[in-house]
């Protein structure tokens, strides 16, 4: 499968993922609203995610996958499954003792991710009480992660990019089935995270049987833990877990930080978060998961120039998708916010707090999308220790930024000091493949980037002159009714893509010709 197909087959999935997500984050807004509830919801939601990149998309498939991979090629599906089940085993045995560690000790847990709960005992006694329900997700996710790592590495990406849809529709659902009858709708929603994530676990399991592939988990742990193999495994993911929990931890800071501004600030980087989700999921995470196993076959191969030609169209993707979908967000931020969000209990001073925040997050974001496109170099050639030192510096990076901006910009500073600490990363990466020649950006890549910016800014110019002139006319347009802004919306958005796509087919940023054979060549390949 090429990496045009792969990142479409992933992306669009995501992205019906990601438009469930607004669907259920509109019914958490509706339902929770921007206050104490929602903000001990969020940190309960967050705990088990916090952890899920250290065991799951982090450290474990990281390095499980470009070896499962390599396997694939040089040994066959037997003995690679065999490796499989032994890995799993070992997740599963050690995750099972993490949830019941922290299940007992959760009071605890929630003083240190939420100081600024301390004074306030409701609050802190609800955080507990929904963390305690929320955090066997993380058990339910990881093995899902390891689940979508193998169908990835088969190159099915459809099942594991609809796997997260099942979070989304579930959580829905809970306000219907688990809301009515839970101490408060916040636990009724914390419960659907939990039965979600034993769905998840289902649903890959009947697309991993339909590839014939079975997992047969192993009791004898200490057996496992002598393989020469999985020894391999575990010095890959060690690097892995303290890189992917120098990540965790600057998530942490961000989460006590924002505690201590006040009352619904939480609440606000979560909505702005998961605006800044739907293109980083659908593009950055993309390429990202269907880069991995494609570049590691590769560079087993030997195939060195077909890699870095794999890289340039990854990063090329990356760059054509986020900038201009940046700068949509920036310009439409507030006009999203209210028309997802602002409904039942969340205000319309909550949408003009979260989209401060989302302007702050969008500016980053083509950093993000570009980190996401040259991060599987590193981990498709085993180098794992490289991203944990790049790691350690974007937490300090982001940590002194957050310091700094807090006090005077509230939680816009602390999104400002994530996107600050983007650019670090995104020159780190540049840098260091560069100079191990692992792979370095060429002139012509350089300049078309360049006039892609550029593409974008004179969009974006567009759409703001479009919408002031609407608001001059009209007067304030969000005003109007639901289907009358949704319309509007629409509209600003269709004019944004048609003035990109002609801008990009003017400089030649976009080859039409090029994506048509691509469509051409897929349909072909489906045809047979």
């Amino acid at each position: 499968m090429s990496l045009f197909k792969s990142i479409a087959t992933f992306g669009g999935f995501t992205f019906v993922s990601r438009i469930t997500g607004f669907l259920r984050d509109m019914v958490l807004a509706n339902m929770l609203g921007a206050g104490v509830v929602s903000d001990a919801f969020f940190v309960s939601f967050k705990l088990p995610n916090l952890f899920r990149s250290l065991f799951a998309e982090g450290a474990f498939t990281s390095a499980f996958v470009p070896i499962f991979s390599q396997k694939l090629v040089s040994e066959g599906k037997k003995k690679s499954m065999h490796f499989a089940s032994e890995a799993i085993s070992i997740l599963v045995f050690f995750l099972i003792l993490f949830v019941v560690l922290f299940e007992l000790f959760m009071p605890y847990v929630v003083d240190v991710l939420a100081p600024g709960f301390v004074h306030d005992a409701g609050k802190m006694e609800l955080a507990t009480s929904l963390c305690r329900i929320t955090f066997p997700f993380l058990l339910f996710i990881s093995i899902v992660s390891f689940q979508a790592g193998i169908l990835n590495s088969f190159e099915k990406f459809a099942a594991p990019a609809a796997a997260p849809i099942i979070l989304n529709l579930v959580m829905i659902i809970s306000g219907i089935v688990f809301v009515p009858f839970s101490a408060t709708p916040a636990h009724g929603f914390a419960i659907g995270i939990t039965v979600a994530g034993f769905l998840e676990v289902l649903w890959l399991g009947f697309f991993l049987r339909r590839q014939q592939v079975r997992i047969t988990p192993y009791v004898r742990v200490q057996k496992i833990l002598r393989n020469p193999e999985i020894k391999t495994l575990f010095k890959r993911i060690a690097p892995g877990v303290v890189g992917a929990g120098i990540y965790q931890i600057n998530m942490v800071v961000d989460t006590i930080l924002v505690s201590l501004v006040g009352t619904g600030a939480i609440s606000w980087l979560y909505y702005a978060n998961r605006l800044q989700q739907l293109p980083l999921g659908v593009v950055g995470a993309a390429i990202s998961v269907a880069l991995l196993p494609i570049l590691s076959k590769q560079l087993k191969a030997g195939a060195l120039t077909e890699s870095a030609k794999t890289q340039d169209k990854a990063v090329e993707y990356g760059a054509l998708l986020s900038f201009p979908a940046a700068m949509l967000m920036i310009v439409l931020a507030h006009p999203v916010i209210n028309i997802l969000f602002e409904h039942g209990r969340f205000t319309s001073a909550d949408s003009q707090m979260t989209a401060y925040a989302v302007i702050a997050y969008s500016i980053g974001l083509p950093c993000y999308v570009m980190v996401k496109a040259l991060m599987p170099n590193f981990f498709a050639r085993g180098d794992t220790i490289t991203p944990v030192k790049y790691s350690a510096v974007v937490f300090l990076t982001n940590l002194v930024f957050n310091l700094i901006l807090m006090k005077p910009f509230g939680h816009v500073g602390i999104a400002s000091a994530t996107t600050i600490a983007a650019f670090v990363s995104l020159f780190q990466y540049f840098h260091g493949l560069k100079k191990r020649g692992f792979w370095q950006i060429s002139g012509v890549l350089s300049y078309k980037i360049i006039k892609i910016v550029c593409c974008s800014l004179l969009m974006g110019a567009a759409v703001y002159g479009v919408e002031y002139a609407l608001n001059d006319t009209f007067g304030n347009w969000l005003r109007f009714g639901i289907i009358l802004k949704l319309c509007i919306l629409g509209g600003l958005g269709v004019f944004g893509l048609a003035t990109f796509l002609i801008l990009a087919k003017m400089t030649h940023v976009l080859d039409i010709a090029e994506i048509y054979r691509m469509i051409k060549k897929k349909r072909g390949a489906n045809a047979k």
